[in-house]
């Protein structure tokens, strides 16, 4: 493949944007080289500016469930910014995409938009404080829920211990208001609860791992965070960001069964576009001003272009159907993929969840981060490279989730395969 175009905007990129990027995994730094830069995308697939085409299992991270430019997507919004792009003053549109949340999520009685993953998690956490009238967070070891300070947190020597900031320009002050716990772990749970549970106002989680790779919860471990949570006086938060309307309609507190006091959502919500949403009971929700004492606003928040767009998306999998054959897709891929490793004699897991999914290459299994962490992450940065150049496109990083959409059909999943099983003989 040429790549000489995208070798120059590279060179451009880091001479003005810090690292020559604007999220830190782009830059290809945990499988080595140099990115590529995209021009477009339609469908399953992404071309780079040198002419290069990938089949994309990456989706802008998630929020792609309906594939690149789908036609209802780009027609909504083509609509809506004809309208005009911002106004600061309600529109129906918000109305109508909080209503469509409310009747597909459990937990969500009111709602309330923002502009990113990160802004819902962060004026969540503030929220559950102040219900509560507690400090301490609860987190998972590994768990990310965007660069808010008081989550960028290693794991303390114990459940009941601090963690530490996990990037300078964090105060330790804001760390020391954080306790982390394994995954899965529902004995680190309760020791963290019966030790501190006077003293934490919630616990936050991806009920799937998603930021470690894909790890799904193992049978009854969210139901006992409910059961602890609930018996302690505490908040439990779904971080259902990459779950929601990916691993169900109603995301994982749907398909599992498990109902948390508040949950977090964005990527599919917003159809592509920056988006986020936090929501649960009225009686908690009505803390938030303009009605309680708990603040946060934005000015681009319930924007019209990214309501549209979510709108447009969401209409798309309340067809029945969809979202089974994004997820059947995902497991033929995963089907095939494990019987190639096998084949090849190289240890791979892979994990799934709905129409999210994992690859590990170690033996497993992989319940939790210090799982993932015995990942043979050498052998991983080939993989990534050798499908590359192959034109398959999966995240340059051995601990994120790989995603399929609507788009991503037999021809395309056939086409990885066929890649892949060139691929592992290299390994």
């Amino acid at each position: 493949m040429e790549h000489a175009r995208s070798a120059a905007l590279w060179q451009r990129a880091n001479e003005v944007l810090v690292g020559g990027v604007n999220s830190p995994v782009r830059a290809f730094k945990a499988v080595g080289g140099d990115p590529f830069f995209v021009a477009s995308g339609k469908g399953a697939r992404i071309t780079d500016v040198d002419g290069n085409e990938y089949i994309d299992y990456v989706l802008s991270w998630g929020p792609l469930i309906l594939g690149h430019a789908h036609p209802r997507v780009v027609e909504s919004v083509a609509k809506a910014l004809e309208g005009g792009s911002s106004f600061g003053i309600p529109t129906e549109a918000e109305v109508t995409l909080a209503e469509k949340l409310a009747g597909h999520v459990p937990c969500i009685e009111k709602v309330r938009l923002v502009n990113s993953g990160t802004e819902a998690t962060m004026s969540a956490i503030r929220l559950a404080r102040g219900y509560t009238g507690r400090d301490i967070v609860l987190k998972i070891e590994g768990g990310y829920h965007g660069h808010v300070d008081g989550l960028l947190v290693a794991a303390g020597s114990g459940p009941t211990t601090f963690g530490t900031p996990t990037s300078p320009g964090i105060p330790i002050a804001h760390a020391q208001s954080t306790l982390t716990i394994p995954f899965n772990d529902p004995d680190a749970a309760e020791e963290a609860f019966e030790k501190r549970g006077d003293e934490i106002a919630c616990l936050i989680l991806e009920p799937v791992a998603g930021n470690m790779g894909c790890i799904p919860p193992n049978a009854d471990y969210l139901e006992e965070l409910r059961r602890l949570t609930t018996k302690h006086g505490a908040l439990l938060i779904f971080d259902e960001v990459m779950t929601g309307f990916r691993v169900s309609m109603g995301g994982a507190q749907k398909r599992f069964g498990v109902t948390p006091d508040l949950v977090t959502l964005g990527k599919v919500i917003g159809g592509g576009l920056p988006v986020g949403a936090y929501g649960g009971p009225a009686e908690i929700m009505d803390l938030v001003s303009p009605v309680g004492p708990v603040y946060q606003a934005g000015t681009l928040s319930g924007n019209p272009l990214a309501t549209a767009a979510g709108l447009a998306t969401l209409d798309e999998l309340e067809v029945p159907g969809v979202l089974d054959e994004v997820e059947r897709s995902l497991t033929v891929l995963g089907e095939g993929m494990e019987s190639i490793a096998k084949e090849a004699g190289v240890p791979v897991t892979l994990t799934q969840a709905g129409a999210m999914a994992g690859m590990f290459f170690n033996e497993g299994p992989v319940e939790n981060y210090q799982d993932a962490l015995k990942s043979d992450t050498e052998r991983y940065a080939k993989f990534f490279h050798g499908m590359l150049e192959r034109g398959v496109y999966f995240a340059p990083s051995a601990f994120e989730t790989y995603f399929a959409s609507t788009e991503h059909v037999d021809a395309e999943i056939d086409q990885t395969l066929d890649a892949a099983r060139e691929v592992f003989k290299t390994l």
